[in-house]
């Protein structure tokens, strides 16, 4: 089956080192898919393929050739690690230690130290290392009680942060749904509140017309702020007073009318009650003025 990799160019390339490559691309694949018990499947190889599969080759013949380096040094290692058992196991025969001849709960023991050896990360069983370890141990555990205490209490403070997130956030929600609820009512009596906002206007602008013309009829007629209601109404009560004042007066001269024609007493008498009448209107004029000046 051939197969084409997107966006590789279709011309395969067969000469220089381009065809180098492609051998030992093709001796890559082959070996690999040998290994796995499979066959290599047929494709277009382009010069974009070809590139890539070289560099996927020389990367994995590296980490083949490193991964064998690794693996013969822990062959080495094994086999010094079982030369060195065999030369301790022959050791403890000969020193009649040997792990058959231990009673049990030694063995157990042995066991229980090389276990905690291991857990540990120690190379041997000293008193000493076992202390380094476990101090070491130790100080690891504190570190991560203090790191366990911060956790906790920024836990604890996320929490505390998050109950009054939670808790704002449904006040915000009832008070949202408090407001939909609300809305209609306040759009209805907004706009009640445009509707008499415009009468207001058109009243407002009738008034100001008004009282324009109001006005001019005003200045038409001499009004000055001065003549005010308090003011008229305190020149009528002295009018009255004045009226009530000039009434005897005036009902002499009327009786003097019927008197006999005296011309002499006549004008003597017109000429006193003329002295009382303009005394009278002195009077009336004093009082206005003085009624004028208060209201100053």
């Amino acid at each position: 089956m051939s197969e084409l990799i997107p966006g590789f160019p279709e011309t395969p390339t067969a000469s220089g080192s381009d065809a180098a490559r492609l051998s030992e691309v093709k001796s890559w694949l082959s070996s690999q898919f040998e290994a796995a018990g499979r066959e290599v499947p047929e494709f277009e190889y382009s010069s974009r393929s070809v590139s890539h599969l070289f560099n996927l080759a020389t990367v994995s013949q590296a980490k083949t050739q490193a991964a064998n380096i690794v693996a013969a040094d822990f062959r080495l290692k094994a086999a010094e690690y079982r030369s060195q058992a065999a030369r301790i196991r022959e050791i403890l025969d000969n020193a009649g230690l040997a792990k058959d001849s231990l009673p049990s709960n030694i063995v157990g023991s042995a066991q229980a130290m090389a276990r905690v050896a291991n857990l540990l990360n120690i190379r041997d069983t000293e008193l000493s290392s076992f202390l380094i370890a476990m101090g070491d141990i130790s100080l690891r555990k504190t570190a991560v009680e203090e790191k366990r205490a911060k956790v906790e209490k920024d836990s604890r403070i996320l929490l505390d942060f998050t109950r009054k997130a939670i808790t704002r956030l449904t006040y915000l929600k009832r008070t949202l749904v408090q407001l939909e609820d609300d809305l209609p009512p306040c759009e209805a009596q907004m706009e009640k509140w445009k509707t008499n906002l415009a009468v207001m206007a058109s009243k407002e602008h009738q008034y100001m017309q008004q009282y324009a013309k109001y006005k001019s009829a005003l200045n038409r007629v001499g009004y000055t702020p001065e003549i005010s209601h308090g003011v008229l109404v305190e020149m009528a009560r002295h009018r009255k007073d004045l009226e009530k004042e000039t009434k005897p007066i005036l009902d002499t001269l009327r009786s003097y009318q019927d008197l006999p024609p005296d011309k002499a007493l006549a004008a003597l008498a017109i000429e006193d009650k003329k002295r009382q009448y303009a005394a009278a209107e002195k009077y009336f004029e004093d009082v206005l003025q003085s009624a004028l000046s208060t209201t100053d």
